[in-house]
């Protein structure tokens, strides 16, 4: 029954239903992968670890860290495992890559959800568009005309609705997504800091002089733009 509904409302929607499905289930597929992959990313979060790590760090013990953090899962982690392993050549450029690369993880897709927030309702106004002209077309004709008056005005509602169905069910996801990109991003540049800092004190208590390591902030990928 339900089913019988959702197809009568699909054609006489029109036209413009096809990009609004195509659009829909685009919408779904984005929004069921991220879900699934955040769901995995925080499986795979390892706080306690991460303290112990820093712990070592704190206290020089540098390949102890390392040990701790070899083939973790969590970001945090291996951007503090890739970084050690370059302490001795270029350890913000080795943090910067590590971070970009785990940044880019957590921001894919988001371009694309970004997309059918703004699409979406685009589309809905196309259709409404449409079946406007159709309805102010058909008036003036003897024949039909109030069937095809209403068809038309239906035809704008329907798509005006799914428009913005898939635009509300759309934004949310990617709003919630996206501050958690950003709280990861805030995650990798205080260990990056950290990270540097205790390695210039390592440095400094062994009597070496200090590398010129900055603490440049971590780029956002391009799917970061909106949030």
């Amino acid at each position: 029954m339900f089913a019988n509904v959702v197809i009568e409302w699909f054609k006489a929607g029109g036209p413009i239903m096809w990009p609004i499905l195509i659009t829909a289930i685009v919408a779904v597929c984005v929004i069921g992968e991220r879900t699934i992959w955040w769901i995995i990313q925080s499986a795979r979060r390892d706080p306690e670890t991460l303290e112990k790590v820093l712990a070592c760090m704190e206290a020089g013990d540098f390949n102890e860290a390392s040990r701790l953090s070899a083939n973790s899962k969590d970001p945090v982690l291996r951007m503090i495992w890739h970084g050690l392993n370059h302490v001795h050549y270029s350890l913000q450029g080795a943090l910067q890559v590590a971070a970009g690369v785990e940044l880019r993880r957590a921001g894919r897709f988001l371009t694309v959800m970004d997309t059918l927030v703004t699409l979406a309702p685009l589309l809905g106004l196309l259709g409404t568009v449409s079946g406007l002209m159709g309805t102010f077309t058909a008036i003036g004709d003897t024949e039909l005309a109030v069937q095809k008056v209403t068809g038309g005005i239906g035809e704008a509602l329907i798509a005006t609705m799914c428009g913005l169905a898939i635009a509300i069910v759309s934004l949310i996801p990617y709003n919630y997504y996206s501050s958690k990109t950003v709280k990861l991003q805030f995650e990798l540049e205080t260990a990056a800091t950290n990270l540097e800092v205790m390695v210039n004190a390592a440095k400094q208590r062994n009597g070496t002089e200090p590398s010129s390591l900055g603490t440049a902030p971590v780029t956002s990928p391009p799917e970061m733009a909106r949030a």
